[in-house]
């Protein structure tokens, strides 16, 4: 009887050429995931903007009242309230307010017709007739690059350019 030898093991040519292609897919792939690391901040703020503003169209419909999204543009901070809110219930909502990144920076609310508001305190309402103010919000990385939701009054869903977009254009 013939005995064949078994295969107990990865040879050491086998090893090299693994960890060889492991190490050139890295190399080619590691500059792209620096870049989306730091848009990730960006990306998230972008996501916590679409995402409150359908949640406020949707709720203003289905409970029948006013929502308002608040924009501290001087704090870099954004909150919303509803017209049921007590004052107690108001100011807490307020101390709980969204923070944007130290990377992003809220630079302006645009309104159709009204102009922009650069500092202070800009409010956008969402009516429980099914509508909203149309408004552009802006915002700014710290990488200078910008984008602008366009809130549209009577469409459900936030349109998303990735440069500053105003109604003037």
């Amino acid at each position: 009887m013939l005995r064949t030898r078994q295969n107990l093991g990865f040879t050491l040519i086998e090893v090299i050429v693994v960890v060889s292609l492991i190490s050139i897919i890295l190399f080619f792939s590691m500059p792209r995931f620096q870049n989306y690391t730091l848009l990730d901040e960006t990306k998230k703020v972008s996501r916590w903007i679409i995402g409150k503003v359908n949640i406020l169209k949707d709720n203003a419909v289905l409970k029948k009242q006013l929502y308002i999204l608040h924009a501290s543009l001087d704090n870099n901070r954004l909150w919303s309230t509803s017209e049921s809110m007590t004052p107690e219930e108001l100011k807490n909502a307020e101390q709980k307010a969204y923070e944007l990144p130290d990377k992003v920076k809220l630079l302006d609310i645009e309104y159709v017709g009204k102009g922009k508001v650069s500092f202070g305190e800009a409010e956008i309402c969402f009516y429980k007739n099914g509508y909203s103010d149309k408004v552009f919000i802006h915002i700014e990385d710290n990488e200078n690059k910008r984008l602008s939701f366009l809130i549209e009054p009577f469409l459900s869903k936030v349109k998303l350019f990735e440069h500053y977009e105003d109604f003037g254009n």
